[in-house]
């Protein structure tokens, strides 16, 4: 009797006391991966989480432990944008802590190093997955597949309950949604869907989770002040002639540049669009080099080196005499397609084909006209939010985005100023009422951090202090 009720006490201690020892055995704690040498400097644990039990929807994630401090620092839901980005190209190519030796490679098995200037130095990251049908993520029925933008801030929250549900230890820490380019949406949506059911569940006794704030980059937010942004951004980046951008601003209304309602307008926008055509939208100072997606068969379209482009009717591209920033795309195909990377995964065999860093979600409805809303309702309930633009994007330009941000009408409690990382400007910022920071990322594109790691480190670490301030 004396051992069994000892017995019981170390069960206890391991099931209240050591939550993580408690809950290790069902989690895919992942040491070594393919392509990498050693094991791993951080703690890298991935998995499925069901957010929908009638169709069977599994949204798969990758999870990362802050190397500061897991236990204090904050911790992030990033969704990449798309809709339809997996998971991995936020991990790899915008904040993650592992990148692939581009540089290096010739042909075969990529390598990956490790990149000291993650997000994860500072915080706990889950990178997802969403919506279904993105990267890993998959539904058992088709119906599964047919989700909405407003249906997926649900599933988000869903997934958050259940995954903090099962990761205790993490439940107290400032919790905070991020994600960028089509996320712009999908952030405050989720992030507003969190914050009523907090409220809702508080109310009644129900579980609530320690949403803080969020943070969307390049983030798209309304088409009619996204759109109509393009046309001053090129103007002011010398991409277009003062009669080309005159001429638009005569003849088109603020709706007219998403769909034009005159000739005149449509004739200014197409001859803006001919001198445009190669500029790379992304980032307008780099080479424009192709997409590095798959074709419709489903195989992966990338050449032998990653520094030969990717489609066929760019052949005449091919002398450029650059690295395309873009061929670390085509390296993740390879990795993400390997059996013994996929089994060390934890992917469900039979779950999902050939990956895609980008999908094309044929289900998938866009419900949502306005992300200002979202934010107008998140704000004044006094979550923080992180506005902030890489200042050669052209897919979402700063000029749009400070649009939708002056029809807040938030008063400017600090006004415009540089704001700093390793004593250089790194950008621009103005605080706003209502705890909205915006912020400007000298000579990244889209996205941000993919250009400018270091600063957007920085940026981070700032805004998510007790100070909370660039």
């Amino acid at each position: 009797m004396a051992r069994l009720l000892l017995l019981l006490l170390v069960v206890v201690d391991l099931a209240f006391s050591s939550p993580a020892a408690a809950y290790e055995r069902r989690r895919n704690a992942i040491t070594h991966v393919k392509g990498f040498d050693g094991p791993l400097p951080f703690y890298l644990e991935t998995g499925y989480v069901e957010v929908d039990d009638t169709h069977g929807t599994d949204l798969f994630y990758y999870f990362i432990q802050s190397e500061r401090s897991p236990k204090e620092d904050p911790l992030i839901l990033w969704i990449t944008g798309g809709p339809g980005c997996s998971a991995l190209s936020g991990l790899f190519f915008e904040i993650g802590p592992l990148k692939f030796d581009v540089a290096g490679y010739t042909e075969g098995f990529p390598t990956l190093v490790y990149f000291e200037d993650s997000w994860t130095k500072v915080s706990n990251v889950i990178f997802l997955d969403a919506p279904v049908g993105t990267g890993f993520s998959f539904a058992r029925e088709e119906q599964g597949l047919n989700v909405s933008l407003t249906g997926t801030g649900a599933q988000l929250r869903i997934f958050l309950e259940k995954w903090i549900a099962d990761h205790p230890e993490f439940a107290s820490n400032p919790l905070y949604i991020g994600g960028d380019s089509y996320s712009g949406y999908t952030v405050p949506v989720a992030a507003l869907e969190i914050a009523n059911h907090n409220d809702a569940g508080h109310a009644s006794g129900g579980p609530k989770l320690n949403l803080q704030g969020y943070l969307v980059g390049n983030p798209g937010t309304d088409d009619r002040y996204d759109t109509p942004g393009k046309v001053p951004f090129m103007h002011g980046m010398g991409l277009i002639s003062d009669e080309l951008y005159e001429a638009a601003q005569v003849s088109c209304s603020r709706d007219d540049f998403v769909t034009p309602s005159n000739a005149r307008c449509a004739n200014a926008l197409d001859a803006i669009s001919v001198v445009t055509t190669d500029i790379n939208p992304v980032h307008v100072l780099e080479p424009f080099c192709g997409l590095a997606l798959r074709d419709p068969g489903g195989a992966t379209v990338f050449t032998k080196t990653a520094r030969l482009l990717l489609q066929d009717n760019l052949q005449h591209r091919l002398a450029l005499p650059v690295e395309c920033r873009d061929n670390g795309y085509r390296l993740s195909y390879i990795w993400s397609d390997d059996a013994e990377v996929r089994e060390t995964l934890g992917i469900r065999d039979g779950s999902v084909g050939a990956w895609s860093r980008c999908t094309t979600l044929a289900h998938f409805r866009h419900d949502v006209r306005s992300a200002v809303p979202y934010h107008i309702n998140l704000t004044r309930r006094g979550y923080r939010a992180l506005v902030y633009n890489g200042d050669h994007d052209l897919d979402f330009t700063f000029v749009g985005t400070q649009a939708w941000i002056r029809t807040m009408g938030y008063p400017v409690v600090a006004p415009w100023r540089p704001w700093y990382s390793k004593q250089q400007v790194a950008g621009f910022t103005t605080e706003y009422a209502y705890n909205l920071t915006y912020a400007t990322v000298k000579g990244a594109g889209h996205t941000a951090p993919e250009y400018r790691p270091k600063e957007c480190l920085d940026m981070l670490d700032r805004w998510t202090s007790p100070a909370g301030k660039l």
